[in-house]
C-alpha cells in the first residue's frame, strides 16, 4: 500500500506536469505508472529523478535491454518487488526471451548464494583481481 496518494492527472502541479508531459513523449505511451505519480508529490525530486533515469537507461554502451536486465537483477538483490516488476515487463519489452529471464534469475541466486558464503568466510581478494595488479 503506498505511504503517500498516487496523484491523478488532475492533482498534478504544473511543474509535475510538465515532466509527465515529458514522460509520455519520451515513451510515447500516454500510461505513466505508480512510481512517478508518488513522486509528482515533491516535483524537485520527481524531475531530477525522471532526468537521470533517461539518462542512465539511453543508449549507450550497453543495449537497452540489458540495462533493464540488469535493474532487474539490482531490484531482486535491494528486494523491491515494484522495480521488480516494472523492469521485467520493460526488458520484455525490449526482446528479453523467458530463456533470457530463466539465465537471469540463476545468475542473480547464484550471485546471493557465493556472495554470502564469500562474506561469511572472509575470503581476501586475489591480488590477480585488483585493479592495479595489471600494472
Amino acid at each position: 500500500m503506498a505511504t503517500v496518494k498516487l496523484l491523478s492527472d488532475d492533482e498534478l502541479s504544473s511543474e509535475a506536469r510538465a515532466v509527465f508531459d515529458d514522460i509520455r513523449k519520451v515513451r510515447q505511451s500516454d500510461f505513466v505508472n505508480n512510481f512517478w505519480r508518488a513522486l509528482a508529490h515533491d516535483p524537485k525530486t520527481l524531475r531530477r529523478t525522471w532526468e537521470s533515469i533517461k539518462e542512465v537507461m539511453a543508449p549507450g554502451a550497453l543495449d537497452p535491454k540489458v540495462k533493464e536486465m540488469l535493474y532487474v537483477a539490482v531490484s531482486i538483490a535491494h528486494g523491491c518487488s515494484y522495480c521488480i516488476h516494472s523492469h521485467t515487463a520493460a526488458a520484455r519489452a525490449k526482446g528479453m526471451t523467458e530463456a533470457e529471464y530463466g539465465e537471469l534469475l540463476a545468475i542473480v541466486g547464484m550471485a546471493a548464494e557465493t556472495n554470502r558464503l564469500v562474506t561469511a568466510l572472509g575470503v581476501p581478494v586475489d591480488q590477480a583481481f585488483l585493479a592495479d595488479a595489471a600494472d
